[in-house]
């Protein structure tokens, strides 16, 4: 494999409230607001500066069609997996955020979707 041709910057989530989404995943992830990186309402950043990780964005998409998982027919677009000590304190913490389970689950895994739909998993080892 040749040299590293870039870094991540950002994984981005199109939603239609950026900083209603971005609020909830600085709560289940305890990532700071990035005010400075951010644009109003319509482009919002959590984590640190560019090059720092990890680092969420969230970009306002009026006409969001949000996944309906696990149905084909609207794909999953992304998903993050997220590490908990405890995924019995860390369902119900994510659940009084607005998180709601979703059909799935295996050795290790279970899958939520986040306020605006997009599935996420909580991960343990």
């Amino acid at each position: 494999m040749a040299g590293m041709i870039g870094r991540l910057r950002s994984t981005v989530i199109d939603c239609p409230d950026p900083r209603a989404l971005a609020g909830f995943y600085a709560e289940l992830l305890g990532l700071p607001l990035v005010e400075e990186s951010s644009d109003g309402n319509d482009w919002v950043v959590l984590g640190g500066p560019p090059g720092h990780q990890p680092r969420l964005a969230f970009q306002r998409a009026v006409d969001l069609r949000p996944p309906a998982w696990p149905d084909p027919e609207r794909p999953q677009q992304l998903h993050l997996d997220v590490t908990v000590d405890d995924i019995e304190t860390a369902e119900q913490a994510a659940l009084a955020l607005g998180a709601r389970r979703l059909p799935g689950e295996g050795e290790g895994f279970r899958v939520y979707a986040d306020p605006v739909g997009h599935p996420f998993c909580l991960c343990w080892d």
